[in-house]
């Protein structure tokens, strides 16, 4: 098994028992973890929302920031916006 498919094991033995996230937290995390393979595996990773919500098929801006939100207050991942548009926002992954 690779490396991105052995580390995504741990997310969904979760979600399946979550009954909190929905199909469109999977798709934001999914396009989330993506960045993270491009970044060698390596937290944090740096996003820029537009990318974030095209990559994960969101487009709304009010569902794009309920559910990043979310995937922070439920501990999927760790995400520390920036205010600043010429500064990216920061995630960690923290499902391993």
């Amino acid at each position: 098994m690779t490396a991105a498919l052995h580390q995504l094991t741990p997310f969904f033995n979760c979600i399946r028992k979550d009954n909190r996230i929905s199909p469109t937290h999977i798709s934001l995390y999914m396009a989330l973890y993506q960045f993270y393979i491009l970044n060698s595996f390596q937290n944090p990773i740096e996003i820029i929302r537009l990318t974030v919500m095209d990559r994960s098929k969101i487009s709304g801006l009010a569902t794009y920031h309920k559910c990043i939100k979310d995937l922070n207050d439920y501990n999927y991942i760790r995400y520390i916006p920036s205010f600043n548009p010429r500064v990216r926002s920061k995630v960690w992954m923290l499902i391993k």
